[in-house]
This record gives C-alpha cells, sequence and structure tokens, in this order.
C-alpha cells in the first residue's frame, strides 16, 4: 500500500495519477456517505470521507481501519490511499466532526505503519516519508 496524503487542494490526486500512470477510471472516491470501499480500483481517494462516513452511521473506525489493512487476499496491498491531512486546521465545536478528526489521524497513523510508502503533498510538492 502507498499512502498519499496532505492538505486539501494540494494536487495529491494529480500527483498519484501522473507518478503511476493511471487514469480516473482507476480511482474511486469515497463519497455520499458510503461506508464500503471496493477492492477493484487502485487508487482510493478522499479516505477521509470513508472514515467520515464511518463516524456518521456509528461504526467502530479502528475496527475498520484494520480490517481494510487486513482485507483478504491482496485486495487492498496494493492499493494507493489518498487522504486529506485535517489535523491542522481548526478544531471543530461539533462533537462528531472532532470525534471524525481524531479517527482521521488514527486512521493515517495506522495507514503509514502498514504502507511500503508515505509520500506528504504540500504545495503540490511530494515529500517522501517512508
Amino acid at each position: 500500500m502507498i499512502l498519499i496524503f496532505g492538505g486539501a487542494y494540494q494536487g495529491k490526486l494529480s500527483y498519484a495519477l501522473d507518478r503511476f500512470g493511471l487514469t480516473m477510471d482507476d480511482v474511486y472516491e469515497c463519497s455520499n456517505g458510503n461506508t464500503e470501499i471496493p477492492a477493484a480500483k487502485k487508487i482510493i481517494y478522499r479516505f477521509d470521507k470513508w472514515i467520515e462516513a464511518l463516524v456518521k452511521n456509528g461504526i467502530d473506525t479502528e475496527t475498520a481501519i484494520k480490517q481494510f489493512i487486513n482485507a483478504p487476499g491482496d485486495s487492498h496491498n496494493d492499493s494507493i490511499v489518498i487522504c486529506d491531512d485535517i489535523s491542522c486546521g481548526v478544531v471543530p465545536p461539533d462533537p462528531v466532526m472532532r470525534a471524525w478528526r481524531e479517527a482521521v489521524g488514527r486512521s493515517l497513523a495506522a495507514l503509514s505503519q502498514q504502507s511500503c510508502e508515505v509520500i506528504r503533498l504540500f504545495c503540490g510538492i511530494p515529500s517522501r516519508l517512508k
């Protein structure tokens, strides 16, 4: 697994598409409150939105992340996970959004431990952390 993270609108998806020679057909975008991630796509984009859906649906994020990482076979082992880093902004006053923010941070930590490569994008510039 490869983890690419950084702030919003920093060029994470464009970087991944260019670097790995992929197209939008290879991308699954987590959205619409969906709590399932299909294994068929190479790039899992907006992972933070998947975590938000889990939190809003009362699903334990720690368990879900472990299941994602340890999915049977190679379903996510060769995935490129793209996630917004939401830890640098203002702490939300809403308890659900605070829980989401914490869950994203914990998820990034868990994913980075399992990833063979971790890249942070800032202002469109990639920095390889692992």
